[in-house]
């Protein structure tokens, strides 16, 4: 159960992780105990998952509470991947919540050492014409949070060399829908080369793309060819 004494945003938020993390699992993204969840709580905590926690097991106050300098409170120790986590945080107050997964296809190309270039316009949707993937080190070090910094520069998704992604998002279930396109240009990608050496778009092209993303799904998105109809339909008009 919830902290009764924690405040309305904190105890739906926790439940909200619960339900993504177990989401993320459940539709293949991750597997067993790896991955791991954050979310903004204010300018120096956020909410983390706990280290080896199975996630099915997982209860809204298992999530711990922690701080940017590495303090931390709550009954089991937070992820062992806490530093990327809090680093990322700071040094990108644009995202609410930060998920890392182990899924297939983005984990193979990241064995590779390889990111995802604009195989594809979709790959706009992490930010950038590409994906990039950071350079090897080990889990949990200040390191590997350092490079993931680096590769997330300008982006909201990158690869971790032999490791898995990491995804930003403004809350935990935008997070999780950023990490399912993520794993399936991934797929999409690995199956290209698999029949050939596939093309890519052009810097001008992605930026055009990426210009249309600041508005796609909005009212404002352009196109001169529709506009909105004032007046009602005629009663007698079917569809």
């Amino acid at each position: 159960m919830s902290d009764p004494w924690a405040a309305p945003f904190e105890t739906d938020m926790r439940l909200r992780m619960v339900a993504a993390c177990r989401a993320m699992n459940a539709g293949g993204l991750n597997h067993g105990t790896s991955g791991n969840l954050s979310v903004r709580l204010d300018q120096d905590h956020c909410l983390i998952t706990p280290s080896g926690v199975a996630y099915d097991a997982m209860e809204p106050a298992d999530i711990a509470i922690l701080a940017q300098d590495g303090r931390w409170r709550g009954p089991l120790r937070p992820s062992s991947e806490w530093r990327f986590h809090a680093d990322i945080l700071r040094a990108r107050p644009d995202s609410g919540a930060i998920l890392h997964t182990h899924s297939r296809h983005a984990t193979a190309l990241a064995s590779l050492g390889e990111g995802i270039p604009a195989f594809h316009y979709m790959v706009a949707v992490a930010g950038g014409s590409s994906i990039r993937c950071a350079p090897y080190a080990r889990f949990g070090t200040k390191a590997l949070s350092d490079l993931a910094l680096e590769a997330l520069d300008g982006r909201r998704a990158c690869l971790l060399a032999h490791h898995g992604m990491i995804v930003l998002a403004a809350t935990p279930e935008k997070a999780l829908v950023l990490a399912r396109e993520v794993e399936e240009l991934a797929a999409t990608y690995l199956l290209a080369r698999s029949a050939g050496s596939p093309g890519t778009l052009d810097e001008a092209e992605m930026a055009g793309v990426l210009g249309l993303f600041a508005s796609y799904g909005t009212p404002d998105f352009p196109d001169d060819e529709l506009s909105r109809m004032d007046e009602r339909l005629p009663e007698t008009a079917t569809l």
